[in-house]
């Protein structure tokens, strides 16, 4: 299927690994120009150079001025015309509802909503302006069904779900869609980090945890990266125009909702 992207200039949020860099990968070979951001410059780097028209940018978007530092790179190199917006961040670290203060609660919506709606808000108006837009954000299953152990994440993210849904109607009439993707167990960096606070949790070991974890798939397995980045490349495309308003799971079935 082409996916009518070629051409277009996108910026994939914390793309540097995981989830993000498999994004970038997925639109970088639908023939789009994409910004490649994270934190590691030098992974920035040689993730760009590897694909047809990147631009690396450092940044922490998290930090200071990290939304600004992230549009300002992004519109030198597009001549201030960005098409897709690929929302992404570090998830917060692992916790219950009752292990959690009021400061923790305050960043994670700061790092998972906030942030992201200072980039939304300067790439907006030039979307509506041209009648073409994508927004697509990373998301979580918790957003549908909340993660043991994971209350932070599902409290931010689920905040900006409810954020993008309320967007997607403001501007469904101006040809831009705003969706998420969930994901489910997809097997990066950061599944391991979850899997190894379970291993330590329970007394086992990494390998164990991760195989209980994965028999509670119907699919059987984890995910890889290429199978949700695909997915989401899709929510960028031109077949999916009449898409929006919704969240998308990439879980193997994990979520045992509609």
């Amino acid at each position: 299927m082409d996916l009518g992207i070629a051409g277009r200039n996108a910026v994939v949020c914390a793309s540097t690994a995981g989830l993000g860099e498999a994004t970038a990968r997925a639109l970088a070979a639908e023939g789009a120009s994409v910004v490649v951001s994270g934190r590691r410059e030098e992974r920035a780097r040689a993730i760009a150079a590897e694909l047809p028209g990147a631009v690396p940018v450092a940044v922490d978007l998290t930090a200071p001025n990290g939304p600004e530092t992230l549009l300002a790179a992004a519109r030198d190199a597009f001549a201030d015309r960005i098409d897709i917006l690929v929302l992404n961040g570090p998830g917060p670290r692992p916790g219950t509802a009752s292990g959690m203060t009021a400061d923790d609660s305050a960043r994670a919506v700061h790092d998972l909503l906030l942030v992201h709606q200072k980039l939304i808000n300067a790439v907006l108006p030039g979307m509506r302006e041209r009648g073409w837009g994508r927004i697509v954000a990373i998301g979580s299953s918790g957003v549908v069904q909340p993660l043991p152990g994971l209350a932070l994440s599902n409290i931010g993210r689920s905040a900006l779900a409810a954020y993008l849904k309320s967007l997607s109607v403001d501007v469904a009439g101006d040809g831009v869609t705003v969706n998420l993707v969930l994901p489910g167990r997809i097997h990066t960096d950061r599944t391991d980090v979850i899997d190894s606070a379970a291993a330590e949790r329970t007394g086992v070991t990494l390998e164990q945890a991760r195989a209980a974890s994965a028999k509670g798939i119907p699919a059987g397995r984890y995910g890889s990266p290429a199978e949700f980045g695909a997915v989401a490349a899709f929510l960028c495309g031109a077949p999916a125009s009449y898409v929006t308003g919704t969240a998308l799971r990439c879980d193997g079935g994990l979520v045992g909702v509609l």
